[in-house]
């Protein structure tokens, strides 16, 4: 199918059973984990958020083919329908995405999507963080990719201050609880072999520090802490 006999538009109320049918048939199809909901779920699901998302739909001569769901941030679905993988629908549907969002966006794929994660390689995505499926429904390891948009590094520095921001409050909060747990000790000497727990369990949700460059992390803040406890 050529994509010059594509119509890529903003999506209507009249197009949510089919965006649902492209959502349903794609997942089935790709390489992903079951889907934790029944597709009567998904649909009522997605038709309430064509009201609150912006959707935008790509059409062949009345078909809707292919899908892509946005907020402010977020490229939080891009699917096609099996039939018309590998036509170009999913290439037209991310320019549409990168133009609405030319200063950048997230998304999350899951590890074993192989193929979704070339598509996304191929159109100049990034993986940042792996995280081990807990927070998702599917309890399936994940990734999370960028694309850095016009300015990739203003973009990449306001993730990064995002996360300082938690990197502050977490260790607001672990400064507090060091300060807190002095009173119902009655040994205050540091515990070396607590520590290296400390540090092994981290690694575990960062392995690309490692035990190691965590431990040193982990001393550092214990220190401190303990610093801040006797002001």
């Amino acid at each position: 199918m050529p994509t010059s006999a594509l119509v890529l538009r903003p999506a209507t109320e009249a197009d949510a059973a089919a965006v649902a049918d492209v959502h349903i048939a794609s997942r089935h199809a790709a390489s992903m984990p079951p889907a934790v909901h029944g597709d009567d779920d998904v649909r009522r699901w997605l038709a309430a958020r064509l009201h609150e998302d912006e959707v935008w739909v790509a059409d062949h001569d009345g078909l809707v083919v292919g899908y892509a769901r946005l907020t402010d941030t977020w490229l939080d679905d891009l699917y096609v329908l099996p039939a018309h993988a590998r036509e170009g629908v999913g290439s037209a549907l991310m320019e549409v995405v990168k133009a609405r969002r030319p200063d950048g966006f997230c998304l999350w794929v899951f590890e074993v999507n192989q193929q979704a994660r070339a598509f996304y390689a191929a159109h100049g995505l990034l993986e940042l963080e792996s995280t081990d499926g807990s927070a998702n429904e599917e309890r399936s390891p994940d990734i999370r990719m960028v694309w850095p948009g016009s300015d990739p590094l203003r973009f990449l520095r306001g993730l990064i201050d995002e996360v300082d921001e938690q990197l502050g409050d977490l260790l607001a909060r672990r400064a507090a609880l060091t300060r807190a747990v002095q009173e119902f000790k009655t040994d205050h000497a540091r515990d070396p072999a607590r520590e290296r727990q400390i540090a092994d369990a981290m690694a575990r949700r960062a392995p690309a520090l490692g035990s190691e460059r965590l431990a040193r992390i982990v001393h550092t803040i214990i220190t401190e802490s303990l610093d801040a406890a006797s002001d």
